[in-house]
């Protein structure tokens, strides 16, 4: 049998050396973070002080002390083995990598804002020699790699490229502004160098791919030392609390230089506490502790409101529980019953208006004021009704079609939205003006709309809503949960890898695609409802295929794939990304939704499963290098797709 993995430095160096090469980089990454970076205050975060970290030095000290920890812990060193169960250099190198990129964006960034790299004080210099020396370290240290990869080489006629776009930006320049020709050959030249940007980089990648030949050596997760059924409990609260500390930093940066420090450092240490096989540990306890996860995971969640010192950050958590409900939602359309809707964001808007129509607001021609309970029920019931009304004529129709007429109804919604205006039709939604003034939501007499103490802690009127939408995003979890693994959710799967094999088997493919379309515009309509008590306001506008922020229904699509179809987490994650990337790159200003675009084409390029796959998601993407499923020391069956 040929092999095609072996474990080998990418830079020949002595094993002792790689090591304390590695290990004194990872020290001086950290230890920078309690030196100055800069002698003024005008970056963000107040970089100038020694001995009291601030904004990006937070993140090169935990990317420095993350590194030591998996190096001495893949030299089993006696106290730190438990964060590395695999002995995988990889994760090393990953979080190496997650270093070195905290410390040259903190100098790119320190550069660019203040003029240059003179800016820098000491600490700055040292956090970049750091980064070098850490991943120069972990380059000579055994890597699990391919024995051969081939050096990819693009189109030689994109490489035309390279000396069009210098002559282009010339040719533009020696044009007067006032000629009409001007901007469009500003535009066309931007474009250019945008271009061979893009050629240059991913050929760079091919080549670094080709040198580096990282891989993976399959190495089975030792037995774990048996533990007290208390400490194994505890240890899934300390994992959910640092989980809660590191999604709380994350939505608190306050400028946009941090976030997306926290996105990088993010984008290693994840896939480097992955490799290390600390994850996999970690998910063993969670599987045999499922009902304390569950617990755990609601508990750090309504936490959050606690941790904050007014609502400006609430508010932003409470849209994105509300952006991952709605994605939820889609996700048994798209994810389990494979229907491709492109007008999905209709259902939420349909749930919206229903329950702003009957919660009182004196814009609302009906002019009644149901309870909470109703109003929501009303959201849902009338979204459900859409459903059933849009999907029966529809559903016959397959793949593009289905999508196309879905798209259509999207904008049909909208449309009509604005034309019941009194003017146009019927005066029931006010056209674009919207239904405005909807009154905060009572519960048993608790008004969320007010501020609240709770154990001693002032909650906000997003406080309330973020609590209450928890709520509903947990049912709508445990309904994904339930119908997921009934027989209608594998007959939904059946479906969706092959319609006419399913019917074959005796399976009602429009009578269970119909019921995906129903339930998936229900659970949109839920969430419509308190979205609109949540902005005061429902307008047309609100609900479009595509815009530059979400929820809309592209970025409802995008959510569901880039997370994870058919899965629970995945939309989640996806979601949250979606909704917080366009809001804190808002510092880039006309570049924002090209930052955004690029960060979605990697996303897709490196995961195109998703970030938290599904396994069968996953053997489709890479089946002919996806990892055995762990099993027992007797057990070597083969895990293939049909298993999954």
């Amino acid at each position: 049998m040929t092999t095609t993995t072996e474990t080998t430095p990418v830079i020949p160096l002595p094993a002792n050396a790689a090591t304390a090469l590695t290990g004194l980089g990872a020290l001086l990454t950290a230890a920078s973070a309690a030196l100055p970076w800069t002698w003024t205050s005008d970056f963000p975060g107040d970089l100038t002080y020694t001995g009291s970290p601030a904004g990006l030095q937070w993140l090169a000290l935990a990317a420095g002390l993350l590194t030591l920890v998996l190096l001495l812990a893949t030299h089993g060193v006696t106290g730190l083995r438990w964060a590395a169960p695999l002995r995988s250099n990889n994760a090393v190198l990953l979080a190496a990598t997650g270093a070195l990129a905290v410390a040259v964006y903190s100098v790119a960034a320190i550069s660019d804002e203040l003029g240059g790299l003179a800016n820098l004080e000491p600490g700055g210099w040292i956090l970049a020699a750091g980064g070098l020396t850490t991943l120069a370290g972990a380059l000579g240290l055994p890597l699990d790699r391919r024995t051969h990869v081939p050096l990819r080489i693009l189109d030689k006629r994109l490489y035309l490229l390279v000396p069009a776009a210098p002559l282009v930006w010339i040719g533009t320049h020696a044009v007067p502004d006032d000629k009409p020709v001007a901007p469009v050959l500003t535009a066309l030249a931007g474009g250019l160098a945008l271009a061979t940007g893009a050629v240059l980089l991913l050929q760079l990648g091919h080549l670094a791919n080709s040198w580096l030949r990282l891989g993976k050596v399959e190495r089975r997760l030792p037995t774990p030392r048996e533990l007290p059924s208390w400490a194994e409990i505890l240890l899934i609260i300390v994992a959910f609390g640092l989980g809660l500390f590191a999604i709380t930093f994350g939505i608190d940066t306050e400028y946009g230089e941090l976030f997306v420090g926290c996105l990088l450092l993010a984008a290693t240490a994840v896939p480097a506490l992955g490799r290390s096989g600390l994850l996999a540990r970690l998910r063993a306890l969670t599987v045999k502790h499922r009902p304390v996860t569950t617990g755990a995971a609601f508990a750090a969640a309504a936490s959050f409101p606690f941790t904050q010192t007014s609502d400006q950050y609430t508010s932003v958590a409470t849209n994105i529980l509300i952006f991952g409900t709605v994605a939820l939602g889609l996700n048994i359309v798209v994810g389990l019953a494979g229907l491709l809707d492109l007008g999905y964001v209709a259902f939420l808007g349909v749930g919206a208006y229903a329950a702003a129509l009957v919660s009182g607001s004196p814009a609302s021609p009906i002019h009644v004021q149901f309870p909470f309970w109703a109003a929501m029920l009303t959201g849902a019931a009338v979204s459900m009704i859409f459903g059933v009304l849009i999907g029966a004529p529809t559903l016959r129709l397959r793949g593009d079609y289905l999508a196309i007429v879905t798209l259509g109804f999207g904008e049909i919604f909208r449309i009509t939205m604005l034309n019941l205006n009194g003017t146009t039709g019927p005066k029931v939604t006010n056209g674009s003006n919207g239904i405005p003034r909807i009154p905060d939501l009572e519960i048993f007499g608790f008004n969320l709309g007010k501020t609240h103490e709770v154990a001693g802690i002032e909650l906000g009127r997003f406080s309330n809503y973020y609590l209450l939408m928890l709520l509903v995003t947990a049912l709508v979890v445990l309904v994904f949960a339930r119908v997921g693994d009934s027989r209608i959710g594998r007959a939904w799967v059946a479906i969706r890898e092959d319609e006419t094999a399913a019917e074959a088997m005796g399976i009602n493919g429009f009578r269970l695609k119909l019921l995906a379309f129903a339930l998936g515009a229900c659970l949109a309509g839920l969430a419509g409802t308190v979205q609109a008590h949540v902005s005061y306001t429902v307008t047309p506008d609100q609900y479009t295929f595509a815009e530059a922020l979400p929820p809309n229904s592209a970025f409802l699509l995008a959510a569901v794939i880039l997370g994870g179809m058919g899965t629970i987490s995945g939309p989640l994650v996806g979601a949250t990304l979606l909704f917080l990337i366009p809001k804190k790159l808002e510092f880039l200003a006309d570049y924002q939704l090209l930052a955004f675009g690029a960060a979605l084409i990697v996303l897709m390029r490196v995961r195109p499963e998703g970030l938290i796959p599904n396994r069968r998601r996953q053997l489709e993407f890479h089946e002919a290098t996806a990892p055995a499923r762990p099993t027992g020391p007797a057990d070597d069956t083969a895990l293939t797709k049909a298993g999954a």
